[in-house]
């Protein structure tokens, strides 16, 4: 009998287990919207039945694109359910790539806000399969199946999850195309399971946990580990602009013990509990207003219960300003995250608690990880003068090496080039949480995969750097962002710590110019952003000394300020090195 896995059987366990816990917590302007593994489960129970009772499920492709929140997460393990492909694409990424993208994988429906239907008939050329639609919210003259049509039948609230092989689709996520056109990776429900077992056991997470998921995908997984999923009223597709006094209230109030969010998002809490603790000097309490209302909103002992979701108001606004005495696990996902940023936070959670960098990509997620005591107290020296920055020891379900850097296809693993540890090549990982291909991509699928003689998919990341004799990736940069000069390569990361010990430096990028020489990009610090051409020139020139005292950035000799770096849509951390290198 071969074996069958569908990996929304998570939520019926926890629905058995945990049936009066929180599943979710979702955040509003209002309140709090509660529903618990119970209601979930019948939830998505019911939106599954109706869903297979107009044609959604095995082999069908359908569009989401709901608001992070309840009905998102309840239209996952929904479509989870019926055996059916979700097709997942981050809106920040543009309308016009988001169209491109959703072009590209055909989908045979949409589950989406009333704008997306808009555009989905105005374009319907565009999707001719898009047959299986679902209206979430006003209708307008919209016709058609609504989301809440489907929640007022109350018959159907048992649905058995469509047994599936463990290889069959789950989903097809798109690349944020930071680095490139974005493209859709297919993951399969055995990659989901292992990512739940994974990030499980390495965070040592437990049912009854409270995670403030700032980040949509792990707030995805939390109700599949038992843990209740707090859930900001934040835009997720922009960290940079959430309002972290509000990030800490929500926390307070939720007493959270972990959370996933954007390095963007970390910086903001530390900023802002930095600034808080010099006004609050004995610790005391600070009142905050509700956004949009000046109004302190204090505890209410009712609660109304509306279509399975419970209303709460917000409790009492007596919270700390500038701690979350809770937070044990604080995990920062998505992209690198500097150690003066970790240094700033460590002391504003839990006492015995701690930060946590995964690393991975879209396409093997997660590969591997760090804690913030690792790194303050062992790995950031090497960090500061140029060793490059270490992402940890691999997940167990992962193997990987080091080969020497190709930009061309390496079909067979017997085709590279093995290094030893210490040596800088381009990283490539296998592993059951590894993706096999992008959908509809055959070069890019020829360029970023590698099968050896077991028949294993190896991916290539596309990152540079190098294995120590404790088996910790030491990440170079991008392969993509290296600069060849006649005196040798030069690796972004290296460089740009080198810089980053200026003071005045908030952060650097080490980019090409249009006559092939590297040069760097400064950001300074906002208070120390030069206010003249001779504040300008003295930083610089501080800058170029600085590099002169290194082997490794000694032939840079270009410097410029900027004010603010270009960054990637996603997590609003990532430099746009290829826009850097284009500007004369």
């Amino acid at each position: 009998m071969s074996e069958k896995l569908n990996v929304a059987n998570r939520l019926a366990d926890m629905a058995k287990r945990i049936p009066h816990s929180n599943a979710i917590i979702q955040s509003t302007l209002t309140g709090y919207k509660k529903i618990t593994y119970f209601e979930l489960e019948q939830d998505s129970n019911r939106i599954a039945s109706v869903m297979q009772q107009n044609g959604i499920g095995c082999g069908k492709r359908i569009a989401l694109f709901v608001r992070y929140g309840i009905d998102f997460i309840s239209l996952v393990f929904a479509l989870f359910k019926t055996g059916a492909t979700i097709i997942l694409i981050d809106p920040g990424m543009g309308v016009r790539r988001m169209l491109n993208c959703l072009a590209e994988v055909e989908p045979d429906g949409m589950i989406a806000i009333p704008p997306v239907h808009f555009v989905r008939l105005l374009l319907r050329r565009k999707f001719p399969k898009s047959k299986h639609n679902i209206i979430v919210g006003r209708s307008w003259f919209l016709r058609g199946l609504t989301l809440d049509k489907i929640r007022r039948n109350e018959t159907c609230t048992n649905f058995n999850p469509v047994a599936m092989s463990p290889d069959a689709p789950a989903a097809i996520i798109f690349t944020s195309g930071s680095t490139g056109p974005p493209k859709g990776v297919e993951f399969t429900h055995r990659i989901f399971d292992t990512q739940i077992n994974e990030i499980a056991a390495r965070y040592e997470i437990i049912t009854g946990d409270i995670d403030l998921a700032c980040f949509p995908l792990f707030g995805l997984f939390d109700p599949a580990m038992g843990v209740t999923a707090v859930i900001p009223n934040i835009d997720p597709t922009k960290p940079a602009k959430a309002n972290p006094a509000k990030i800490i209230r929500i926390a307070n109030e939720c007493k959270i013990t972990q959370s996933f969010a954007s390095p963007a998002i970390w910086n903001l809490i530390a900023n802002y509990c930095n600034e808080n603790k010099k006004n609050n000097v004995n610790d005391n309490v600070k009142e905050y207003a509700v956004e949009n209302d000046n109004e302190i909103k204090t505890e209410i002992e009712t609660e109304t219960e509306t279509e399975n979701k419970i209303i709460t108001p917000y409790t009492s606004s007596k919270i700390s300003a500038f701690k979350i005495p809770t937070l044990k696990r604080a995990i920062s996902a998505g992209a690198p995250v500097s150690a003066s940023i970790l240094q700033q936070l460590k002391p504003y959670i839990h006492p015995q608690g701690d930060i946590f960098t995964p690393y991975g990509a879209t396409e093997s997620l997660p590969t591997a990880s760090i804690s913030a005591t690792e790194i303050l107290s062992e790995t950031v020296n090497i960090t500061n003068y140029g060793g490059g920055v270490c992402v940890g020891q691999r997940f167990q379900s992962i193997s990987w090496a080091i080969i020497e850097i190709s930009d061309q296809p390496i079909p067979q693993l017997e085709n590279a080039t093995i290094l030893p540890n210490g040596e800088i090549g381009e990283l490539i990982v296998t592993g059951s949480q590894v993706t096999k291909k992008y959908i509809n991509r055959p070069e890019s699928n020829a360029l970023a995969k590698i099968t050896d003689a077991n028949g294993k998919i190896w991916h290539r990341m596309g990152d540079a750097g190098y294995l120590d004799s404790k088996d910790r990736f030491w990440f170079c940069g991008r392969k993509a962002h290296r600069i060849e000069t006649p005196e040798g390569t030069l690796f972004s990361i290296p460089c740009e710590s080198i810089f980053n010990q200026h003071p005045a430096v908030f952060r650097s990028a080490l980019a090409n110019s249009p006559n092939g020489k590297p040069r760097i990009f400064i950001e300074p610090y906002h208070q120390n952003y030069p206010k003249s051409k001779k504040e300008s020139t003295i930083l610089i020139n501080e800058l170029l000394e600085l590099a002169q005292k290194n082997q490794i950035t000694k032939q840079i000799k270009e410097i410029r300020i900027m004010r603010n770096f270009p960054v990637d849509i996603r997590h609003n951390v990532k430099i746009n090195r290829e826009l850097l290198s284009s500007l004369r």
